[in-house]
């Protein structure tokens, strides 16, 4: 593993910056500038950031998902789910320069059928990002077609409730990104290890990456972000 404080990449063009806040909670932003929030996590777990967005997308109907409230900026919210989170939500639709859809998977079950949740694909042109939202089983076909070509992969990889880090890396191997970002692990720095191991990764000193599709990596390496007030993962 390569540890720094390095967080963005210096390419000639940023398409997007990646901020992690937690648990599944992302920040995404466009090189035009556009906000997409994923399942913001409610107050009390690490501090609260104060985030502007233009548009939420919530993968789960539960408090450290769907805490919408703590978003500002009066931003368009999209929900994988319906009926307060017993069926699945179609989402397709662009928003400024990004097209975004949902993918329906199952979470709380590894082998069976479980939970309806909601993974979402951000296709921002040259570049496309899928937040595996808590996918707890190996992809279908359909699936992977419907993800379609991935180049970064926010992956859950705590096991119990999403995959763990074995099966993780089996579903990243079905979605063939360049760069997956471990999330839902809760600061375990043996989780993270697990699921890096024998893989080329980068440990940032920060919770932003910049991802570049002119600088991404040929094959799949691993970049972990450290969202304020977490554990250290050394």
């Amino acid at each position: 593993m390569v540890r720094g404080f390095g967080a963005l990449a210096y390419a000639a063009n940023v398409d997007a910056t990646i901020q992690y806040f937690g648990h599944n909670f992302f920040l995404i932003t466009s090189s035009k500038g556009t906000r997409i929030v994923t399942d913001p996590l409610g107050p009390g777990w690490y501090p609260n950031p104060n985030v502007i967005g233009d548009v939420v997308t919530v993968g789960k109907e539960q408090f450290n998902h769907n805490a919408v409230q703590i978003v500002r900026g009066n931003p368009l919210i999209l929900r994988g789910l319906k009926n307060y989170g017993a069926d699945w939500n179609k989402v397709s639709t662009s928003f400024k320069d990004t097209f975004i859809y949902n993918v329906p998977i199952h979470q709380n079950a590894e082998f069976v059928e479980g939970i309806h949740g909601s993974a979402f694909v951000f296709d921002l042109g040259v570049l496309c990002i899928a937040h595996l939202g808590d996918l707890s089983q190996k992809l279908t076909e359909q699936q992977i077609k419907s993800f379609g070509k991935v180049d970064v992969a926010l992956t859950p990889i705590g096991g119990g409730r999403t995959m763990a880090p074995d099966l993780a890396r089996e579903v990243l191997a079905q979605l063939k990104p360049n760069i997956a970002i471990p999330m839902h692990h809760r600061d375990n720095p043996y989780l993270i290890k697990q699921f890096a191991a024998g893989l080329k990764t980068q440990i940032l000193k920060s919770h932003t990456l910049a991802v570049s599709k002119d600088a991404l990596p040929p094959s799949l390496e691993i970049r972990v972000l450290q969202p304020r007030g977490a554990m250290s993962y050394e």
